[in-house]
């Protein structure tokens, strides 16, 4: 399995270039917000997004400079949406890096989403790209109603494999998706490939979604379980699958451990461990593959090049990944 470096080749040098793009996109005349936009780009981590924005145009037409736009816009939006992510759910670290809650307090935070966001909205409406501009600004609709679907329904427990999938779709796949899309109608492609580009990236983010939900039910490489989304109750799709294989006694008792035992230990362990015994993280690797293979049927339909085949590879990085 190559690595992300070595995937990204094809695309390497409007990469590169797009970084400077966005640096220069985030300049303000504050001083704290450049400081803190500079810590933003700092910390980014290994470009997938811009890579599915770059690679969709390429397959649909080619990289122009709407494209730079597209992947810079969504950076900008989902960006706004982590800063804002980690105030509401009290988070001082992402990806090893403190939060900018963490270090500029709450009310700097809020304030610097809201900036980023405004970034974002100005850069489609200065250049006139008011079709990149729908397609973002619908997956950050989609991303909030999802968060507030799950906030509403998983916190009671309250779930079932369909309401799991709508809830991934809008929360986790709409982002992705709108990079393909974005990617894709920057490139100048007809609505019915973008549409394409659109779902494909939608599978793809589901079965991201699902490979992250699996991690939690193995072990590190100290051989120390995980457990991570347990402690925050988040109801992942193998323990779904499991709670939905066991007699209503034993489901009720697992429940109640996810519920009011995340904190301890053994309990998580109990939890980890019945998990696997009802073989739910084998059915979530059954059900990632399905929606891979369905993202590389849409691929196959588009012309064999190296932006097919570094998406091809994009799509097993996200669902062969360690961590």
């Amino acid at each position: 399995m190559p690595g992300i470096d070595q995937i990204k080749q094809p695309i390497a040098a409007e990469i590169d270039a797009f970084e400077i793009k966005f640096k220069e996109s985030m300049q303000s005349n504050a001083p704290l917000l450049n400081r803190i936009t500079h810590y933003i780009v700092k910390r980014k981590g290994k470009q997938m997004r811009p890579m599915f924005v770059f690679f969709a145009a390429k397959l649909c037409g080619g990289i122009v400079e709407s494209t730079h736009r597209g992947a810079a816009l969504v950076e900008l939006l989902h960006t706004a949406t982590l800063v804002h992510d980690d105030v509401v759910d009290n988070a001082y670290e992402r990806r090893g890096f403190f939060s900018i809650n963490a270090l500029w307090k709450n009310k700097i935070a809020v304030l610097v989403g809201d900036y980023l966001l405004s970034k974002g909205l100005l850069l489609s409406v200065n250049n006139n790209e008011f079709h990149l501009l729908k397609i973002v600004s619908e997956a950050v609709q989609q991303m909030s109603e999802g968060e507030l679907l799950q906030v509403e329904k998983v916190r009671r427990m309250d779930i079932s494999e369909e309401l799991y999938f709508n809830v991934i779709r809008q929360k986790t796949a709409s982002l992705i998706a709108s990079c393909c899309a974005c990617g894709a109608a920057s490139a100048g492609a007809s609505a019915e490939d973008v549409e394409k580009m659109r779902l494909f990236g939608e599978l793809v983010g589901i079965a991201f979604q699902i490979k992250d939900d699996t991690f939690d039910f193995g072990t590190d490489d100290v051989g120390k379980p995980l457990g991570i989304d347990i402690k925050e109750k988040k109801v992942t799709l193998p323990l779904i699958y499991a709670l939905n294989k066991v007699e209503k006694a034993e489901r009720k008792n697992m429940i109640n451990l996810v519920k009011n035992h995340n904190d301890d230990p053994k309990k998580i362990q109990q939890i980890i461990d019945f998990v696997n015994a009802n073989e739910g993280v084998h059915y979530a690797n059954k059900k990632m593959e399905e929606y891979q293979t369905r993202a590389f049927e849409i691929l196959a339909s588009f012309q064999d090049g190296d932006a097919k085949t570094g998406l091809e590879q994009l799509v097993k990085y996200t669902t062969e990944r360690k961590k």
